[in-house]
């Protein structure tokens, strides 16, 4: 990448005097309930002005929060036509169900592709991330076991593809609390699990199949899944699949299922590969596009700051201490990086896990599920989590590197700020001299203009080295 000239990608070097390391202790006294600041109490960020013209202001979106415990805890009445009920295309069993576990309200991408999914036809949902596409899918394919299958099945009537094992298993997770009072089951087929226990499971039947491409083709080889009466086939945030290299896998599967069979393609974002995809396996889809002109929630709120490589470090232990957040993810570009960080935070604090790509699968199931329960305040990660994890206490994303691709941003700043959470979420990138073309691009892809955050008391950046 072209190196930019100046010391920031494109603000001047701010002059700020030098301090002392911040304590990491003193960032995170005792992980005790700590609230970050009002608005009020810190000074605005800094305007600048547009660098492309293609970066429009959006109004806010209107997300509706589909647990109705909150709605109910914040006073708000729902209107009937604002109810699942409404959609007029749902069995009595499935409303019951879905009332028992608090789905009451549907999101934008649940209205639109429900109606049409149960009347059977391929669909592509477009939508931004945490924006409710697992309920949007699963309903279809619950409503179509009620109505047509009298008793459990043997053979799976729906597999589902996911690109990771954690966001394959939410989704058997949240399949299974959707249909809580029905008498489906869902199994999951992922790596790191026992193959034996999973034949096992297959042996003793399920309707719902939940599973990573690479598993999913295992069983399929040994014989152990079989496709038979496949009904129904769903595409779970394709984009990613793709960008982790599984199309071939994907090709393999859907060339093995029946052609009559109803298919599903959820994504926050549609690359060339998928529309080929679509056009090769999907007949006549129905194409719904809830992401609006922009691709990120717009009541999270972006912030950059530029600093220099070997200031991160201090900066990010700086940004805990100030923004105090209930839970934050910071992300890292490799491994490597993530290991150092979580080297350097577990030696001082607790509440602190790690999970990459290198970890082991039991591993990352206890630091997902400790930070899902609360006992983790700070995940560091790679992009593996970047997708579908949610988790409504998270309140903060900062990305310790930025990310490589565009859409990778747009997934990490989509753990905060979602359906499930009571607040808006905020996202800080820490950007390097070298990186302003990809912040511009970042910017370009969101169709907003990031904030500079407010500077700390120290230097950002070091003196410009001449040429």
């Amino acid at each position: 990448m072209k190196e930019q000239s100046g010391d920031s990608p494109r603000k001047k070097k701010s002059q700020g005097r030098s301090g002392k390391p911040a304590s990491l202790r003193h960032a995170y006294p005792d992980f005790g309930p700590l609230e970050r600041e009002t608005p009020e109490s810190k000074p605005s960020p800094v305007k600048r002005s547009s660098v492309k013209s293609q970066v429009s202001k959006k109004k806010k979106s209107e997300q509706v929060n589909s647990s109705t415990a909150v709605d109910e805890q914040d006073g708000v009445q729902l209107r009937e036509d604002q109810l699942f009920a409404n959609l007029k295309c749902l069995s009595d069993k499935l409303l019951v169900s879905l009332q028992h576990n608090l789905y009451l309200q549907p999101t934008p991408i649940q209205q639109a592709l429900i109606p049409v999914a149960c009347q059977q036809q391929d669909c592509i949902g477009q939508a931004r991330t945490g924006t409710g596409k697992t309920a949007a899918f699963v309903i279809p394919i619950l409503e179509h076991l009620i109505k047509t299958r009298k008793s459990t099945a043997t053979l799976p009537v729906a597999l589902i593809l996911s690109p990771t094992r954690e966001l394959a298993e939410q989704v058997a997770a949240e399949s299974r609390k959707i249909g809580q009072l029905l008498p489906y089951r869902s199994i999951s087929l992922v790596g790191g699990r026992s193959v034996h226990q999973q034949k096992v499971q297959l042996h003793e039947g399920g309707e719902i199949i939940v599973g990573t491409p690479g598993r999913v083709i295992d069983h399929i080889r040994q014989g152990t899944l079989r496709l038979h009466d496949l009904e129904f086939v769903v595409l779970d945030e394709a984009d990613r699949m793709l960008d982790i290299g599984f199309l071939p896998d994907i090709k393999r599967i859907l060339k093995a299922c029946p052609e009559q069979r109803q298919t599903m393609l959820l994504s926050a974002t549609l690359p060339k590969q998928i529309e080929e995809l679509a056009r090769q396996f999907m007949k006549d889809p129905v194409r719904m596009d809830l992401s609006g002109t922009s691709v990120t929630v717009e009541q999270i709120e972006q912030f950059y700051l530029t600093v220099d490589h070997d200031r991160k470090f201090r900066l990010l232990v700086h940004l805990l201490k100030e923004e105090r957040p209930q839970q934050v993810i910071v992300f890292c570009r490799t491994k490597i990086r993530a290991h150092e960080l979580y080297t350097k935070f577990s030696g001082r604090i607790s509440m602190v896990e790690a999970i990459h790509g290198d970890l082991q699968q039991s591993k990352r199931d206890r630091a997902i599920r400790k930070f899902r329960e609360g006992e983790v305040r700070l995940l560091i990660a790679t992009d593996i989590v970047g997708r579908g994890i949610d988790v409504s206490g998270v309140s903060h994303i900062i990305n310790y590197d930025v990310p490589e691709d565009c859409d990778d941003y747009v997934h990490r700043v989509g753990r905060t700020g979602r359906m499930s959470s009571k607040s808006n979420g905020r996202a800080i990138t820490l950007v390097t001299r070298e990186e302003g073309n990809q912040l511009t691009r970042i910017e370009m892809r969101i169709n907003r203009m990031l904030q500079e955050y407010p500077k700390p008391n120290f230097d950002l950046t070091g003196p410009k080295r001449r040429k």
